[in-house]
């Protein structure tokens, strides 16, 4: 299996699967001496682990991080960054119902035909749960980028959505709840509304958006690397997502050029920022948002017709621990993919300019 790592200069390279003994990764590139706040990786797991809330999976896992190797005495020693993370909690018996038969909208199916073999408890490699060691790996990423903030939160569950952008908007309250919307307002409602899906044994899709503020200009490279492609990359390597949008997004196509132009001050900044704090391809200083579209999780614990290997067509009920809605867990895979795609332009910046 190819593209198991992501990046140039500092790199992840994860492995294991949903219901193997572990997972884990390997960090290149980190730079030598600086000194890391180990409780605070270990935070960022806890916002993406299962069994935090009412409305995630229950599965009960602690995701302790270990590391291995490139840390002394809390700082790293510019040596590759070993870490491993255990699985404590799995129920495989609740997949032996799927072992010949293919879930819908899964990747049961393709995995199966390319390499002809699948580990099919909780979906082996393509599981969700790989973005562990992706929050590990951005966690250092953004204690090596000090001064520069990437927030992600919750702005929409289904139909509902938040009408206010990220500046008007209260982004100190986004852990003040459990569905990480920063408008309280609002996530008591999304909250009420994924547990009525959730009784229903359905699921529902959703949006995270990000804001990264204090990028320097120049981040990015002005043909295939651009910032934002390597943006978009890393938002749609994270499983469930189906879209990705920076800037005025699909909106600016609606507008007139005399309206979308961000007109610039004397000091180089612009009046507007509709260009989302890239123009062709590189940073220019001001804040980078965009959002990223979720789908809904695709196994529903109910009734439902699918095909088995055979090709025929079987009846099926969902089972297992599964999230009714990702969105509240992915805000920290957001924010932990956004700081490897800038903590790699920051090093490629410092060594080619």
């Amino acid at each position: 299996m190819a593209g198991n790592s992501f990046g140039k200069l500092f790199t992840l390279t994860t492995y294991g699967e949903s219901h193997g003994p572990a997972l884990g990764g390997v960090i290149d590139g980190c730079p030598s001496g600086i000194t890391l706040d180990l409780d605070a990786i270990q935070e960022e797991l806890d916002r993406r682990k299962p069994g935090q809330s009412a409305i995630v999976t229950q599965r009960k896992e602690p995701d302790t991080v270990k590391f291995h190797s490139g840390i002394f005495e809390g700082v790293t020693t510019g040596t590759s960054i070993g870490f491993v993370i255990e699985n404590t909690n799995q129920k495989s018996h609740d997949y032996s119902h799927i072992k010949d038969s293919y879930r819908p909208s899964h990747a049961d199916y393709t995995y199966d035909k390319k390499y002809g073999v699948r580990d099919y408890r909780g979906g082996g490699r393509s599981s969700a749960r790989e973005t562990a060691c992706r929050v590990v790996a951005g966690a250092i990423a953004k204690q090596m980028l000090r001064g520069i903030e990437i927030i992600a939160y919750v702005s929409g569950v289904g139909t509902m959505k938040l009408h206010k952008a990220y500046n008007e908007l209260d982004l100190t309250k986004i852990e003040s709840n459990i569905v990480r919307c920063p408008d309280q307002d609002m996530a008591a409602n999304m909250e009420t509304y994924i547990k009525e899906v959730r009784s229903k044994g359905d699921t529902v899709g959703g949006i995270v958006s990000c804001v990264i503020k204090n990028v320097p200009v120049g981040l990015g490279e002005p043909v295939f690397d651009k910032l934002h492609a390597e943006l978009g990359k890393a938002m749609l390597s994270i499983n469930a997502v189906k879209g990705f949008e920076y800037g005025s997004g699909f909106h600016g196509s609606t507008m007139y050029g005399s309206d979308h132009n961000d007109a610039f001050n004397t000091d180089g900044s612009t009046k507007t920022n509709y260009s989302g704090g890239i123009q062709g391809g590189i940073s220019n200083g001001m804040d980078i948002y965009f959002n990223v579209a979720f789908k809904p999780v695709a196994t529903l614990i109910q009734e439902y017709e699918t095909i088995d290997k055979e090709g025929k067509v079987v009846q099926m009920h969902g089972k297992g621990r599964h999230d009714p809605c990702v969105v509240p867990r992915a805000v920290p895979i957001v924010e932990a993919m956004a700081a490897l795609v800038i903590a790699d332009f920051f090093l490629i910046n410092k060594l080619y300019g």
